[in-house]
């Protein structure tokens, strides 16, 4: 870890840090359990990534704009998606604030909290959040537009699109490749032969990072920084965060083209029990702090499960509004 006093953050900060780092895998974990009992259809974990993910957010302003992708559970319940919100998508509810219960799993969105609504197909969030930053900077606020994706998805079209419009402009915009290894099944080693994938952004005439993803206070560094430049008009940053991930691709996926080594090694990579072995060893916190943190966060978890349960789903007839009707365009009834 990295000198936390620093870059400006306080012990305070740190377990803030970490609590929101073990919210969002108590729910992640929950999530799988719901899916392993068969109430809920599909998953996809951010295990491993929530020392990125919290360390990114905790430099985030109110105001600014993020296009998160489909692992960043811990990201967005930070930016305001509530555990309960997640479980409502999870279980395909009719107060679902994504879609109502139509869309899949982990597409997230939250009008309110500036978080962009996203697709399945991959890096397709990085044009309309690169649309977002140059929004920002033609009515000249004071904040910047994120993305997030995966390695893989750095070798898309929109990716290049997205991050050559930002350079030219030099719009307020921060991507961050989360990378951890594999695209699927794909490893690294048959995705990119670049040896960082952060020197792509000389390409785009833009800042460019490598970072230890396992480590929130060097995350937390890297967007600040890349936050003021941008507010500075100095442009874009690209940030690659170099983390794991601890689970298979989705609740759909074996991923026995790992071998059992290494995915036996990814237990000794868990950037939540780095952080919290980190907070020990400074005696921030003690085991007592951490007693009170595991209750609290299964409480939330246990409520917004059993609440989201019994939430109503949607009536028949709803899966006809806001889709396109042959007869005159746009139907809300």
């Amino acid at each position: 870890m990295i000198d936390y006093k620093s870059v400006g953050l306080t012990e305070e900060d740190l377990k803030q840090i970490y609590k929101w780092m073990d919210l969002g895998r108590k729910v992640d974990e929950r999530l799988w359990l719901l899916n392993r009992a068969g109430k809920i259809p599909f998953v996809v974990s951010g295990q491993g990534q929530e020392a990125t993910q919290i360390g990114m957010a905790y430099a985030m302003q109110e105001g600014d704009i993020s296009s998160p992708y489909y692992r960043d559970l811990a990201f967005v319940t930070y930016m305001g998606i509530s555990p309960y919100d997640t479980m409502l998508a999870s279980f395909g509810k009719k107060d679902d604030i994504n879609s109502g219960g139509k869309q899949m799993p982990s597409h997230f969105s939250h009008r309110e909290k500036g978080i962009l609504s996203q697709s399945s197909p991959v890096a397709t969030q990085i044009p309309h959040s690169v649309g977002a930053a140059l929004a920002l900077k033609m009515d000249g606020k004071s904040n910047i537009a994120t993305a997030t994706v995966g390695e893989g998805s750095s070798n898309q079209g929109d990716f290049h699109e997205g991050l050559n419009f930002a350079g030219v402009h030099k719009l307020p915009f921060v991507c961050v490749i989360i990378n951890n290894k594999y695209a699927i099944s794909v490893p690294d080693s048959l995705q990119y032969a670049a040896e960082k994938l952060s020197d792509r952004a000389a390409g785009y005439g833009i800042y460019g990072e490598t970072v230890d993803g396992n480590d929130p206070i060097a995350m937390y560094k890297a967007m600040k920084e890349a936050r003021e430049r941008a507010l500075n008009g100095e442009g874009a940053t690209l940030i690659e965060a170099v983390t794991s991930r601890m689970t298979p691709h989705s609740s759909d996926d074996d991923d026995t083209y790992r071998t059992k080594e290494e995915r036996e090694a990814l237990k000794t990579l868990d950037c939540n029990l780095k952080f919290k072995d980190y907070l020990l060893e400074q005696g921030i916190i003690d085991e007592e702090w951490l007693s009170e943190v595991e209750e609290e966060h299964k409480a939330i978890v246990n409520k917004a499960t059993k609440d989201a349960e019994q939430a109503p789903y949607p009536s028949v007839n709803e899966a006809y509004q806001n889709v396109y009707d042959p007869e005159g365009g746009i139907s809300n009834d």
